[in-house]
């Protein structure tokens, strides 16, 4: 994982189904309560990632239906499969060891001596995973036998029971366990062993994650009884493993908190923004929290008044530029002052988060900042890649930040409120005006164009940008490097 240079504050490993998303919390409170908390105090030190036993295919559906974060890793088809980034670029080296003492085919042959298995989708056999329903008083007889008839064909197999239905049959070095103990391997090599990480599961299929050494544990308070079961047979008395009184995210959140692994109130904890105060503030906690009193002005959960929108504006550079996706540009002070006429035009149905928020220092006190900014109203869904530049208010950034510019394209294949762009024409939009937005970006902060630079398709022609962040001059190395960075963040 090349996103840190040093080693993970917190590693939070999560399952996905009743534990990371609640299918029985229809406004997925506890979900984005996570969301906001990660984003705002964990993303630019920390790693993320989901544990599940879902293929592929189910994982891709799930994050069409839920407001999930991308995670920096995903282990999936109950660790057989391990994938890296948003790209989800697989791990080649995980592949190869699974391989040994594996054969499908056989594996295949054998289980259809058992008329009591029913084999599931075709989405859910995967290269190193077979997987039935068989029900609950038939799965122990079942497992045992075919244990037997697996080995004498000289495989070496695991096969796991979970949900009360599920049995999935692997190689016997996989498991959510072993791929999370082949990833600490890793990370040690390199150096970058995370300092904690954090288990969280509610099922069968993640009872392996509490065996790995070392490592923190929470079985969500809606945990089913076959994973409460392991716990009381193998590691009633680890202090380092809890039970949870809160439900799936919720109990992650009470988990950090009760460990004393970092900071524990999320943003959409605290009734006012300015409660929010952190000992380590960074980029990533100023987007939160703007952005959460966006959809709470929209949702009428604020007051409407002037003062809350003449604070706003407070922590807008005067010359601050919007671009809009659809290419419009306005004073960020003109947008602000717009909100007054959408007050509570979302009332119960906006939902507001961001997803991947990194940032670079390009200054002593100048961000360039990026995230994906998500809005599902209704079952509307819309996503803009956005682009921030942030400046330190003081000396010390627990004083907050100054917004200097903003700029928006649309995510490729992204739905949209009210853009009447075609979704097959968004990506190409996107290519074709990055260059010249970025450079409008980092020359249009104080209000003015560059006098004496020109920006087109190629690149730039002149010696130097005047009123630049500091109101002094750029030259043109300085827009080169700082349109590398934002070439950098988006890549």
């Amino acid at each position: 994982m090349d996103r840190l240079n040093n080693p993970a504050r917190l590693m939070i490993v999560s399952d996905l189904d009743h534990t990371m998303v609640d299918h029985h919390d229809s406004e997925n409170l506890s979900l984005l309560r996570f969301n906001a908390l990660w984003e705002a105090n964990y993303r630019h030190d920390s790693l993320l990632v989901f544990s599940t036993g879902r293929s592929p295919t189910l994982y891709k559906q799930l994050r069409k239906e839920k407001p999930m974060l991308t995670p920096d890793i995903t282990i999936m088809s109950v660790g057989t499969e391990i994938t890296y980034g948003n790209s989800m670029v697989p791990d080649n080296g995980w592949v190869q060891f699974l391989n040994q003492k594996w054969d499908k085919n056989i594996v295949m042959e054998e289980t259809r001596k058992f008329p009591e298995l029913k084999l599931q989708s075709e989405t859910e056999q995967r290269p190193h995973k077979v997987s039935f329903y068989v029900d609950k008083d038939k799965a122990r007889d079942v497992m045992r036998a075919l244990s037997e008839l697996l080995e004498k064909r000289g495989l070496d197999v695991k096969i796991i029971y979970s949900g009360g239905m599920d049995l999935d049959i692997l190689p016997q070095g996989a498991g959510k366990g072993q791929a999370l103990a082949y990833l600490l391997k890793k990370f040690k090599a390199e150096g970058k062993l995370p300092n904690n990480t954090l288990v969280c599961g509610d099922s069968g299929n993640d009872a392996e994650l509490f065996s790995i050494p070392d490592v923190y544990g929470v079985m969500v308070s809606n945990a089913q009884e076959e994973l409460l079961q392991w716990h009381a047979e193998n590691a009633k008395n680890n202090p380092k493993i809890i039970h949870a009184t809160e439900r799936c995210a919720s109990g992650i959140i009470q988990a950090i908190g009760q460990f004393s692994l970092g900071p524990n109130t999320s943003p959409r904890d605290l009734k006012c923004s300015s409660e929010c105060k952190m000992e380590d503030t960074n980029p990533g906690h100023e987007i939160v929290k703007f952005y959460l009193f966006y959809e709470r002005w929209r949702r009428a959960e604020v007051e409407n008044s002037d003062q809350s929108l003449e604070k706003l504006k407070a922590v807008c550079y005067p010359s601050g530029v919007f671009i809009h996706p659809s290419g419009v540009e306005r004073p960020l002070h003109d947008c602000i002052s717009a909100m007054k006429n959408c007050y509570g035009d979302k009332r119960k149905s906006l939902r507001v988060w961001v997803d991947r928020v990194s940032s670079a220092q390009i200054s002593s006190d100048t961000w360039l900042v990026k995230f994906d900014k998500w809005e599902l109203s209704g079952e509307e869904w819309q996503c803009c890649m956005t682009t921030v530049i942030l400046r330190s208010r003081a000396a010390s950034l627990s004083d907050g930040f100054t917004w200097m510019h903003v700029h928006q394209t649309w995510l490729e294949g992204s739905g949209h409120v009210g853009g009447g762009m075609p979704k097959h024409k968004q990506g190409d939009v996107a290519k074709k005006t990055y260059s010249w937005r970025s450079m409008r970006l980092v020359m249009c902060i104080d209000g003015n164009l560059a006098q004496s630079a020109l920006m087109d398709q190629s690149g730039l022609s002149s010696t130097s940008c005047s009123k630049g962040v500091h109101g002094g001059q750029w030259t043109v190395l300085q827009v080169h490097t700082i349109l590398s960075t934002l070439h950098d963040l988006w890549a």
